[in-house]
């Protein structure tokens, strides 16, 4: 899957605004298709550079180091996905229906809306959701998380938590802990995704299926059966 969608990322995440010219954008769509083939530790500016015809010297004018680099593409995501929330949510009036429709987003497992330009500036979104699996914590598990939360850089993944808490609100109204049970059901559901693909035993939807598609089918019905369950239950 490849969209083009026009996303407004914070200054702080780049020197030069990738999307304000040819070569900006060649570094972000190849830096997603590089990450997701070879991982954020063996990519290097130098690898990247290689892979885009250009000098090194040109991808440090867009971002200050790979590590600015993958915290614009993880926010990049967010801000898309909570996009595709907004617009796919949009006509459901029942709260219960919107949660099952976030739930299948998460695993991507709803067609995605889209402004497409040209196939030339789409951005590979099922790459994307890989590295977000694999590497989105990298981005906010470091030693100067503080300064970063200061410049706002975790910014559009807190506007998706607290958008998905709302609709958690809609459903439950009393429920006490809207906010941490929308940024659990994110983040359980990519380990999950990671597990099931790498470290099996810490799953139930491992080796017993050979068919990935019947183990993301049970995969969204843990997820399901983890939220409603405690959505529902009166214990709290």
């Amino acid at each position: 899957m490849e969209y083009t969608v026009l996303v407004r990322m914070n200054e702080k995440l780049f020197l030069r605004d990738p999307e304000s010219s040819e070569l900006g954008r060649r570094i972000v769509r190849q830096a997603i298709l590089l990450i997701a083939e070879i991982g954020f530790e063996e990519m290097t500016f130098r690898k990247l550079a290689d892979r885009i015809g250009t000098k090194e010297a040109s991808i440090y004018r867009y971002f200050e180091n790979k590590h600015r680099l993958l915290v614009y593409l993880v926010a990049w995501y967010w801000q898309w996905l909570e996009y595709q929330l907004m617009f796919q949510t949009n006509n459901l009036t029942n709260p219960k229906e919107k949660l099952e429709r976030i739930v299948k987003l998460l695993l991507l497992k709803e067609p995605a809306q889209s402004t497409t330009k040209s196939d030339a500036d789409a951005i590979n979104i099922q790459a994307l959701h890989r590295i977000v699996i694999h590497e989105a914590s990298k981005a906010y598990l470091t030693h100067h998380i503080t300064e970063d939360n200061r410049q706002q850089l975790f910014k559009p993944y807190k506007d998706l938590c607290g958008r998905i808490a709302g609709i958690i609100l809609e459903y439950r109204p009393n429920y006490p802990y809207a906010r941490s049970r929308a940024s659990s059901i994110i983040e359980t559901a990519h380990y999950q995704a990671f597990f099931m693909q790498y470290l099996p035993s810490l799953t139930d939807f491992g080796p017993q299926s050979t068919d990935p598609l019947l183990q993301e089918d049970r995969l969204l019905h843990f997820l399901n059966h983890l939220l409603f369950s405690s959505l529902e239950s009166n214990t709290y």
